[in-house]
């Protein structure tokens, strides 16, 4: 076992002798010892309840023979730093996730983990540590939060609320409008209730076969997410016992089903930031261009927040994950053969799934769309890529062609749109908002929410190098690569220029000559960094581009 690095022996008796200052007794000390990462905080609503999970999977682990040991992870909730400097603060924690918990884990020799994250960076930080570490472990998010009701009985969510602000600026709702979804959007503990990222990664864990069926879906209030949790605790000990690792588990051929269940689902773009990350950790590439290949073959069977009106406690209703995993089975779309922590297959996993709500889960034969929920574009305004949601864009939409209106942040942009300063069949354009100009990379939830809150969801383009909230919806493009900090062409961009979008196509063009854009570079001058300490002065200077998955080098 690694833990007889650290319990074995004359030479380790100083270590053993810490061990026993931690009140393990010998008969402990014996067993496999497995750390237990818990992401538990106070601040995030979806980390609240984590302290539970994580002593369930603790009674798990005993249970089958284990000791367990609890160590913290950090955790940003993404809402609450919203529309601040604090969002520059949320991506970059994915990384501090990975390095700590890859330090706590090999410095004190565990024999596995079990994993407890939820929300937005918590989960891939996690999942690029287990790559990273290689010991057994196995992933127990913990859950989604239940949809919200408003008093007139419609069904609600954080989507939902950041729109509401939007439709305040236009003067369609009121501040007794806006309480309304206050006291009401966000009713539970639990990762935010539609198919933002948090629930699209701890759906996806499901499909690369790192979770539990259930992992994505049971809902955070519910005792089956207690039970789930033992389970977890228990699952780990014939992972350890097996010597089943993550590198097993994460290969070439897991990464393409978490890509194709992500286009079934309509996940977050954020998916494509973390997925290729985790990848990295594996030392696995996953290029842009692949997702383009499996969305033109992978049908979109799902509709939840917020493309359509329903929520993750619908998803776990109608049959979960596995479920949609089934579905793509018809078609052939998955390698059923894949390792997973359950100690089976892909295949004998989903053998006896069923969907239970066709409208929830649409069948193969019958999608919302018949290809993926996301697609990556190229042209001149993004040679290297970009990113959209398009299960999530209006129908009249998928082609928009207008003119630029650029803003160098996002606070410029959000001051514009309330003050109704963008007009019907515009392109927004926030730039310098990307991993390296940001730095951090945020995320433009604010801006996307008021073009939508102020009804103009169906009009109006956002195009920026910067990143989007799995809470997005419209014609929100994002991940512009390369970025306006290292010289990309939408540092170029100016006022009134023409941008034209064909998602269908997968082109984004900035109608501008060749002769005029280098021009323009030789009169571009880099802004100089908006942060010049800390933490993320670093980060700038060792992250690569999004369509890299803005790892660091």
């Amino acid at each position: 076992m690694n833990s007889d690095q650290i319990k074995k022996g004359v030479d380790r008796a100083p270590n053993r002798s810490l061990l026993y200052a931690l009140g393990l007794t010998e008969e402990e000390q014996s067993r496999p010892i497995i750390g237990v990462v818990s992401s538990y905080n106070e601040i995030v609503p979806g980390h609240m309840h984590l302290d539970k999970i994580a002593e369930a999977v603790k009674a798990g682990v005993r249970a089958a023979g284990g000791t367990p040991i609890l160590f913290p992870a950090i955790a940003v909730c993404d809402g609450i730093a919203m529309g601040h400097v604090g969002m520059k603060y949320s991506l970059v924690t994915r990384d501090l996730i990975a390095d700590s918990t890859e330090a706590m884990a090999i410095a004190h020799q565990f024999d596995g983990l079990v994993m407890v994250p939820n929300c937005d960076k918590n989960v891939p930080g996690l999942l690029m540590a287990a790559a990273r570490i290689n010991v057994p472990t196995i992933i127990c998010s913990g859950g989604p939060m239940l949809a919200g009701r408003l008093p007139d009985g419609r069904r609600t969510c954080l989507s939902h609320m950041f729109e509401a602000v939007g439709a305040y600026h236009a003067g369609t709702m009121d501040e007794a409008g806006v309480r309304d979804y206050v006291e009401n959007a966000c009713p539970s503990c639990g990762s935010c209730s539609g198919m933002y990222t948090a629930n699209s990664m701890n759906c996806l864990c499901e499909a690369i076969g790192m979770a539990l069926p259930g992992n994505g879906t049971v809902p955070a209030p519910f005792s089956a997410r207690i039970r789930l949790a033992k389970e977890s605790g228990m699952q780990i000990m014939k992972l350890v016992e097996q010597d089943i690792r993550p590198r097993d588990i994460m290969t070439a051929e897991a990464f393409h089903n978490a890509e194709t269940v992500d286009m079934a689902l309509g996940c977050s773009t954020n998916t494509m930031l973390h997925l290729p990350a985790i990848a990295h950790e594996a030392g696995i590439e996953l290029s842009f261009d692949m997702a383009n290949e499996i969305s033109g073959k992978t049908p979109n069977l799902c509709h939840l927040a917020p493309a359509g009106d329903t929520f993750m406690e619908d998803l776990e209703a109608a049959g979960g994950v596995y479920a949609v995993m089934k579905e793509l089975t018809k078609g052939e779309l998955l390698d059923t053969s894949c390792i997973t922590v359950t100690t089976k297959t892909v295949g004998e996993n989903i053998a006896d799934s069923v969907n239970r709500n066709t409208e929830i889960i649409r069948p193969y034969e019958d999608p919302f769309m018949k290809t993926g929920g996301i697609a990556v574009l190229k042209g001149n305004l993004a040679p290297d890529g970009c990113v959209v949601k398009q299960s999530a864009v209006a129908p009249e939409m998928m082609k928009h062609e207008g003119p630029a209106r650029v803003f160098d942040s996002e606070d410029d942009a959000i001051r514009v749109i309330y003050d109704g300063g963008i007009n019907p069949g515009d392109v927004v354009v926030i730039r310098y908002e990307g991993p390296k100009g940001g730095p951090g990379m945020r995320e433009m939830l604010n801006p996307t929410s008021a073009i939508s809150g102020m009804g103009l969801g169906e009009s109006v383009a956002l195009i920026t190098d910067g990143r989007f909230s799995g809470a997005t919806r419209g014609a929100s493009i994002g991940h512009v690569s390369p970025e306006a900090a290292s010289g990309g062409n939408i540092a170029l961009v100016r006022e009134g220029d023409i941008i034209a979008i064909d998602i269908p196509a997968h082109t984004i063009e900035l109608k501008v000559s060749d002769e005029e854009l280098e021009a323009r570079r030789s009169e571009w001058v880099c802004p100089e960094p908006r942060i010049k300490t800390g933490y993320l002065a670093r980060y700038a200077k060792l992250v690569t581009s999004a369509d890299k998955g803005a790892v660091l080098e």
